[in-house]
């Protein structure tokens, strides 16, 4: 069976973290999301399927247990705060 994109940006994009007292918010995961697209030149779904793939993969967005990981963290935190750059 195929790998759904939204199953390989979790693999390339996080990583789980059941201790973090600072886990990533929606917006957050959906802006890592939109950023691992575009590095992969993929047009990022919307967020209201976004969030159904999340739940089809087992992430609660509210209470997602992940941090970001890879170039697409990068590419995220970049876009995100571009006085860090």
């Amino acid at each position: 069976m195929a790998t759904s994109h939204f199953a390989q940006f979790l693999y390339e994009a996080t990583v789980p973290d059941p201790d973090t007292d600072c886990p990533l918010q929606p917006d957050c995961l959906y802006g890592l999301y939109v950023s691992w697209c575009l590095l992969h030149r993929l047009e990022p779904k919307s967020d209201d399927a976004f969030r159904a793939a999340m739940r089809r993969n087992g992430i609660d967005v509210h209470d997602s247990r992940l941090r970001m990981n890879g170039p697409a963290a990068a590419d995220y935190i970049l876009a995100s705060y571009p006085s860090a750059a």
